[in-house]
């Protein structure tokens, strides 16, 4: 692990906070290419007590925040070697959720970036469980070059 890819560094590049922080650790990017990410899923986190309390599974649409998460961690790098601020959400297309996601497991989130246009970025977004896939979907986000605030 570098330090670019600790917590501080990635709280440095996303604004959010717990607990709606979703990404833990870098372990890999090459930015305007891809980026592997982890989150540790414990039972410490504050969904579960509400979303099937008696047998816990993370909600899906968390799983795709975490994912659109170490989406913004890869846009940030790349917008950020090119000069820019920063990269906003646009959308989702062809979630699908395969397994369930419980206490102690730990997700892989691999994204690629599948197409770049001058607007529109569209990510290729896994989130595995070992060896299994968790999650695929493909994101949007819309990169800002300008420079400044």
């Amino acid at each position: 692990m570098t330090e670019q890819d600790d917590i501080q560094a990635i709280m440095a590049e996303v604004p959010h906070r717990y607990p709606f922080l979703l990404v833990d650790r870098v372990v890999g990017c090459e930015p305007g290419q891809w980026i592997t990410a982890l989150k540790n899923v414990t039972y410490n986190e504050p969904f579960f007590p509400g979303h099937f309390p008696s047998q816990p599974v993370m909600p899906g649409v968390l799983i795709v925040e975490a994912l659109a998460q170490a989406g913004l961690v890869l846009g940030h790098r790349t917008v950020e070697a090119e000069g820019g601020t920063i990269v906003y959400f646009a959308g989702i297309d062809g979630a699908r959720f395969k397994r369930q996601v419980v206490p102690g497991d730990q997700l892989l989130l691999q994204l690629e970036i599948g197409q770049a246009k001058k607007r529109l970025w569209r990510f290729d977004a896994e989130a595995w469980v070992g060896d299994e896939l968790a999650c695929s979907a493909q994101l949007m986000a819309i990169p800002d070059r300008r420079s400044g605030s």
